[in-house]
């Protein structure tokens, strides 16, 4: 298949789920997204022999742009992350493409989390062991739809929001993965690049031809804190847009179940009582609030055990008296299905009686487990 490409070393990590599938020079699947590479031979091996289908990233035409495709958040995760590096590039080449591409990235994100909420979110936790900064950057625009619409916040300002998020960090992208890999006490420059990275961020938008008041706003003001101990400018209380603390929790909630190389992870239930404390002095209480209800007890893509042993992943919220909807993976003696089982949490035999926190997510069909089609 000539629409093939090498997969260029990098691209891919051991332990953390393939963002798509990968193909062999003549187009035969090799292992479809979501497997989990376990190890250096078999990374050497997909550099050798893999290929993957590049995505043609157009550039909407800001008036007429409308994607009428019907959404599959798996399916979809590489293209977003394609389009956010040609959209970021965009904005610091000060490209005249650069304001459709954001517009048309925002319309696709909102649709993919309006069409298929539950698959969206799990995106933020199957992916959320080790995610470099653009996967971060995706995660907080699915957060900040989900989080600003439970707060009750306009179509039009979530737009902006989303628009924001993708954003916000522009000017610390060149450096964010590096910080992240050190286990380092953070230097003088250090400090420095990312108090500034609100305002570079924003002189960077409006060069590209990018001038919504509130989007510079919300940047400007998304590490100042309700009790007036944040920055730029020490802002606090009201003086703050909510926008801008939405956009504040969401990077918050996916720096602690992120892992560091200076620390570990958070367990959802950890960052969920941590959450719940943010409401004093540190937030709008009922900011804090719409995250947890967006997340609920145990969000979708997190792994758990049912009480007659098997292992399951969580594929949706609950729904009325129903509890999450979950799909067993592993047998309750640790045998891996060749298939997935759907199990009804409701009843006592499968009761969620602990999440599982592995240290590297096992291989699953993303797709295939959730009902989309490949």
């Amino acid at each position: 298949m000539s629409n093939l490409v090498r997969i260029a070393p990098g691209a891919l990590e051991i332990g953390r789920p393939l963002p798509w599938t990968v193909y062999d020079a003549d187009g035969n699947v090799l292992l479809r997204q979501g497997y989990v590479i376990n190890s250096d031979s078999q990374l050497e091996q997909l550099f050798e022999r893999g290929r993957f289908k590049p995505r043609k990233i157009d550039v909407p035409q800001e008036e007429i742009f409308e994607d009428n495709r019907d959404r599959n958040p798996f399916a979809d995760y590489a293209e977003f992350l394609q389009s956010l590096e040609a959209t970021l590039t965009a904005i610091t080449d000060r490209d005249a493409s650069a304001r459709p591409r954001l517009l048309g990235l925002c319309r696709m994100i909102e649709k993919t989390c309006r069409e298929a909420p539950d698959a969206s979110l799990a995106l933020v936790h199957l992916y959320s062991i080790g995610p470099t900064i653009h996967e971060q950057i995706i995660f907080y625009a699915i957060l900040c739809q989900f989080i600003g619409r439970q707060f009750g916040l306009e179509e039009k300002r979530i737009s902006v929001l989303t628009g924001a998020a993708l954003t916000a960090n522009l000017a610390l992208v060149p450096v964010a993965n590096q910080l992240n890999a050190s286990n380092k006490v953070l230097t003088d420059e250090q400090r420095r690049v990312i108090r500034r990275h609100p305002q570079r961020s924003i002189e960077a938008l409006k060069a590209a031809g990018i001038t919504n008041p509130l989007l510079h706003t919300i940047i400007a003001q998304h590490h100042e804190q309700a009790d007036g101990s944040g920055y730029p400018d020490g802002l606090s209380g009201t003086d703050i847009r909510p926008e801008a603390e939405i956009l504040a929790l969401a990077e918050r909630y996916v720096a602690m179940i992120t892992k560091r190389a200076y620390r570990k992870r958070m367990t959802v239930s950890e960052a969920r009582r941590l959450i719940a404390t943010l409401a004093d002095g540190k937030f709008r209480p009922a900011i804090p609030k719409a995250l947890l209800e967006v997340l609920g007890e145990y969000p979708p893509g997190i792994l758990v055990r049912l009480d007659n042993n098997e292992v399951a992943v969580v594929t949706g919220r609950p729904v009325r008296a129903r509890g999450p909807f979950v799909k067993a993976i592993f047998g309750p003696r640790g045998n891996r299905y060749s298939g997935t089982f759907e199990r009804d949490t409701s009843l006592l035999e499968y009761n969620i009686r602990a999440l599982e926190e592995p240290e590297i997510m096992p291989s699953m069909d993303f797709s295939l487990i959730w009902g989309f089609r490949s």
